[in-house]
């Protein structure tokens, strides 16, 4: 069975669904599409009595490379994602709480979800990734959250779920990337293995899944899943998501816009994740030469 969405391939064969991230010219970054596409796409899953678990992967070299703002933070004249100096928190709050309840019908599916990370799965890219049940990550992928240093916070907020509060501290305080194998290191994916060896893990998994009856996988994941209600997920999104406006917003949110607008986003992300000092306040913008690039492991 195939069936068509504008930002992904669904497909399903031998009791599992495909949800396959399709544009892979732009590293499947997400846009305004691609939410609600991934939402109604986990709804033909658990629609399909013939599906008993989910595949989420993405077409190319990378899983996702998260939102395609470089348009928004170059210039954004609908003000969508950056409204200006007079900023309307409920209006950001109900666009991006929306996406992240997209995001999250994979945690609330009553089928269990496997994401597939090859490439990089960062920013936008984790939220959607960390909203799977399990992750098994190619050796040299890489997963993080580089907004955390400015213009963003993780909506999902699955980092302190996943990882604990000293490790998601360890991620979020300096935007740094891990690799795959790190990643299975820390529990933050169940499995890394060799990039040639992914397909065939994830398909073993899902298999061993499959031959499980529906109200059994139903049942297991929703009582697991409550727990993790107990603890406040719920609340902590909400709050993740406000502070996410906010960060497009403060004075070094406006700084980074600034310097994208200037220098280009590409130029702007490029500073950011290199760890050079971003200012409090704001301040003045650093000198328009782009600078080398600098790769951070935390390994």
């Amino acid at each position: 069975m195939m069936t068509d969405f504008a930002t992904l391939k669904y497909e399903t064969s031998g009791g599992k669904a495909y949800i396959t991230l399709n544009r892979p010219d732009r590293l499947n970054a997400i846009d305004d599409r691609m939410p609600s596409d991934i939402r109604n796409a986990v709804a033909a899953a658990n629609d399909d009595d013939d599906v008993r678990v989910i595949i989420l992967q993405g077409a190319g070299k990378a899983f996702c490379a998260g939102y395609d703002l470089k348009k928004f933070a170059e210039g954004d004249l609908d003000g969508k994602w950056n409204q200006g100096p007079v900023w309307d928190p409920i209006k950001d709050f109900r666009g991006m709480k929306q996406n992240t309840d997209d995001f999250f019908t994979l945690w609330r599916s009553l089928k269990p979800t496997i994401c597939k990370v090859q490439g990089h799965a960062v920013a936008g890219g984790s939220d959607i990734a960390l909203s799977c049940d399990m992750l098994i990550m190619a050796d040299d992928a890489r997963i993080g959250y580089p907004p955390a240093r400015v213009w963003g916070c993780p909506t999902t907020a699955m980092w302190v779920y996943r990882l604990g509060a000293q490790r998601a501290k360890r991620m979020l305080l300096t935007g740094d990337t891990i690799d795959g194998d790190t990643a299975a290191d820390w529990g933050l994916a169940l499995e890394s293995v060799p990039a040639d060896e992914l397909d065939a893990a994830v398909e073993a998994l899902a298999d061993r899944i499959a031959g499980v009856p529906l109200n059994q996988l139903a049942m297991q994941k929703m009582m697991i899943n409550q727990a993790y209600d107990n603890m406040g997920l719920q609340g902590t999104q909400v709050l993740a998501t406000l502070f996410d406006g906010i960060t497009r917003h403060s004075p070094e949110g406006r700084w980074f816009k600034d310097f994208a607008e200037r220098d280009g986003f590409h130029a702007a992300v490029q500073y950011r994740d290199s760890g050079r000092k971003i200012p409090d306040g704001g301040g003045p913008l650093p000198e328009s030469d782009t600078p080398s690039e600098k790769k951070v492991d935390v390994r």
